[in-house]
């Protein structure tokens, strides 16, 4: 499967009316963060295929309409979410995806460094993944695997991430990584202005990539090269 991905900065080769054709063969697009509702909505109606999305730190105009209610609600006992779907694309956010054959977990925001919203603390975003692991482990259960994405807004620490308080990455997605090894880790909230900077680093089988302004993934041809 072909994967537009993006995040972080509208890029004028896909906010383009050309767009379909340029990325003919794509079958899905996701975003690990920080771009505005109508540019999902765009490329939804542009390719007429699935848009996955998390949240990051800025853009965040919409966040409201995806948090959950509170779960003392009579009528929502469960404190589902408000909405998942919105300008045809659907929220990751906390919630295992299914498309077509990949499972996709979607833990955006950034961390904490001034009170924002979306942002969390080290503890805060450990919390968040724990709630995940029954759902991960019946995945294991029903399809082989926990999951085959982690799509996320901020880097893992120490990989691809930077030392100030905003960017610095999670640890706790190296836990997650090394217990439940998603195929991939999408993350964006990293900017990449030089042509040759590393994008993809291997860890412990997972190949984590900044997907910053765009970036094509196709995981058949991975798995064909092993």
């Amino acid at each position: 499967m072909k994967i537009l991905c993006v995040a972080d900065h509208i890029d004028p080769l896909v906010y383009s009316p050309n767009v379909k054709q340029r990325f003919s063969d794509v079958e899905l697009v996701i975003s690990a963060g920080d771009l505005p509702m109508r540019y999902l909505g765009f490329l939804s109606s542009s390719f007429n295929k699935p848009v996955v999305f998390v949240f990051g730190n800025h853009n965040l105009d919409n966040f409201h309409r995806f948090k959950k209610r509170p779960a003392i609600a009579s009528s929502n006992p469960a404190g589902d979410p408000v909405e998942t779907n919105y300008f045809g694309s659907t929220s990751a956010e906390d919630r295992m995806v299914k498309v077509k054959d990949l499972l996709i977990l979607g833990l955006g925001g950034s961390r904490r460094y001034n009170k924002g919203e979306h942002q969390y603390t080290e503890f805060q975003m450990f919390t968040r993944m724990l709630r995940k692991v029954p759902r991960l482990l019946w995945n294991k259960l029903i399809h082989g695997r926990y999951l085959d994405i982690l799509l996320t807004h901020a880097s893992p620490y120490g990989i691809h991430d930077k030392a100030d308080a905003c960017h610095m990455g999670f640890k706790s997605f190296l836990w997650f990584m090394d217990k439940f090894k998603p195929t991939y880790l999408l993350h964006g909230h990293i900017h990449l202005y030089d042509l040759n900077a590393q994008r993809e680093t291997r860890y412990n089988g997972t190949t984590v990539i900044n997907v910053y302004d765009h970036y094509i993934l196709d995981t058949e041809e991975r798995q064909a090269h092993g």
